[in-house]
């Protein structure tokens, strides 16, 4: 179900909780948001995260916005908070491996359902970030800009993020050849000259242009141990929250 409350829409200038407060006002409370990081990424996996904002003084968390224009510092001073003082919130990692066998797109949505599935509470409604989500079981609404414009978005694609840059900070100490704790798997110069210098790992997305390309050029996969990336999400620092697997 998808479709914005008639009679009910956020004034331009009504802050970052706007959407909350008039979905509230509609009847539909709580509402989560979902968002994703890693899309664009041509190395470790995507991670989508969902969050459900208190209400009240509870829900307000000076400095929310989309989690590209904070420093990684700030970032992980909001994640903190978030997780802390949210009404619910979920991540959920899906590896490079599955992107490959279906799809980055298909990995975003069937990620996102899995997000929201996970929360502890069940949103009455659904904000998305640019795309829209089908089959959540609640109405829903895409909205563009919607880590900048709507709180519990900005919230989920802060907890996406610290939840990724950590993953792929602790894969640089397996494969420190490629800077993965700097560009964190994106494509850079650096980058692309160490999947030119070393080919790739199995940490990257084969069905990547690029990663084919230097793949065909050396002709191997650099690899430490056998599944080298499988049990990663041990070492990362969380509470448990954190859920690995392949796309239903």
């Amino acid at each position: 179900m998808k479709g914005r409350p008639l009679r009910y829409t956020p004034r331009r200038d009504a802050g970052l909780h706007a959407y909350e407060r008039v979905l509230e006002h509609a009847g539909f409370s709580p509402v989560a948001g979902v968002d994703e990081a890693g899309r664009g990424a041509c190395a470790g996996p995507l991670v989508v995260g969902a969050v459900i904002l208190a209400g009240g003084k509870r829900g307000r968390i000076e400095g929310l916005t989309d989690s590209k224009l904070l420093t990684p510092a700030r970032r992980e001073e909001l994640y903190a908070e978030i997780t802390e003082r949210a009404l619910a919130w979920s991540v959920i990692v899906i590896p490079c491996h599955d992107i490959d066998r279906i799809g980055v797109h298909r990995c975003n949505i069937t990620g996102m359902r899995r997000a929201l599935a996970a929360l502890e509470r069940r949103p009455a409604y659904v904000l998305s970030d640019g795309f829209p989500v089908p089959g959540v079981g609640v109405p829903s609404l895409a909205v563009i800009k919607g880590d900048q414009v709507a709180a519990c978005v900005a919230a989920a694609s802060i907890v996406a993020k610290v939840t990724r840059d950590r993953i792929m900070v602790a894969l640089h100490d397996r494969y420190p050849q490629y800077g993965f704790d700097e560009h964190k798997g994106y494509v850079t110069r650096d980058h692309s000259a160490a999947l030119a210098e070393h080919g790739p790992c199995p940490e990257h997305r084969f069905s990547y242009v690029n990663v084919g390309r230097a793949l065909r050029k050396n002709g191997e996969v650099m690899a430490i141990g056998e599944d080298a990336g499988e049990d990663l999400l041990g070492e990362i620092p969380g509470d448990g929250r954190t859920e690995e697997g392949a796309p239903a």
